[in-house]
């Protein structure tokens, strides 16, 4: 249920300022999903297994969780038993490690070592799972991260919703000196008429100067450079993309998770 489209005005004479013209971008990536299947392996990859803030799903590659049918990308989270491989004791510190059986399973994929991009405008059109403890996200990470570590590689949130507040989405950055572990994220919130029922346009403009958040075409966030460093403003390097359905963890699951809504897609 995401179509993707990439604009990029980082010409030498824009000097990477996007022009007042929309119509003066150029289409340089695209996925129209006009296919039938696994998405396209040319464009995606997958994370496979737990990662992140305590999440309740295990990602997979299974065509039960992510697949391209009708025109669209559909990743669908499911209520399941899902043995764990990482499963080590119920005594074990680590969460990854601690439980035999996982309850649910999702997907998340992103064009990480397969497609960058440094400035431009980003427009990803969705449709939004329901119900509480889904927690969807179309969302950038540096490519650098893999060196720097997170939050000092960068993250733009181009769109986050949790199911608890199912009519009001979220635009943020995160960086080393602004994120969510200190309290200090960049961000807002804007109301949306049923992201569960009708396909909005998300999407970002982002030029060295600062990066604007969207919501069908209208700014709701600006987030400005202020020139003091890459501790505030990492974002002067290639971001890949990342679309997935995270269920419960530390934001999403905050008053838990409806076992009634599954599967939610």
């Amino acid at each position: 249920l995401f179509t993707i489209f990439l604009f990029c005005s980082c010409d030498n004479e824009s000097n990477g300022q996007i022009p007042p013209n929309v119509d003066k971008y150029t289409l340089i990536w695209a996925d129209e999903f006009d296919y039938t299947g696994k998405p396209d392996p040319a464009k995606w990859t997958y994370e496979i297994g737990q990662h992140r803030n305590h999440e309740k799903q295990y990602y997979t590659d299974s065509l039960k969780n992510v697949r391209v049918e009708n025109g669209n990308l559909i990743i669908e989270g499911h209520k399941t038993r899902f043995p764990n491989p990482n499963f080590v004791g119920t005594r074990d510190t680590d969460w990854k490690k601690n439980q035999e059986f996982l309850d649910y399973t999702s997907a998340s994929i992103s064009t990480e070592n397969l497609a960058e991009w440094k400035y431009g405008k980003i427009e990803v059109k969705a449709k939004l799972p329901k119900g509480v403890g889904q927690w969807p996200a179309i969302w950038m990470l540096g490519k650098n991260i893999d060196k720097v570590d997170w939050p000092k590689s960068g993250e733009i949130d181009i769109m986050e919703q949790v199911g608890y507040e199912p009519d009001v989405v979220h635009g943020t950055v995160h960086t080393e000196t602004y994120n969510h572990t200190k309290g200090t994220q960049k961000g807002s919130t804007v109301p949306i008429v049923k992201p569960y029922d009708e396909f909005h346009v998300y999407s970002i403009e982002w030029t060295p100067e600062k990066i604007d958040f969207l919501l069908d075409g209208k700014v709701y966030f600006s987030f400005t450079n202020d020139h003091k460093s890459e501790n505030e403003w990492p974002f002067d390097q290639p971001f890949y993309l990342k679309l997935n359905i995270a269920i419960g963890g530390d934001w999403g699951g905050i008053n838990g998770i409806d076992d009634n809504v599954f599967p939610q897609k």
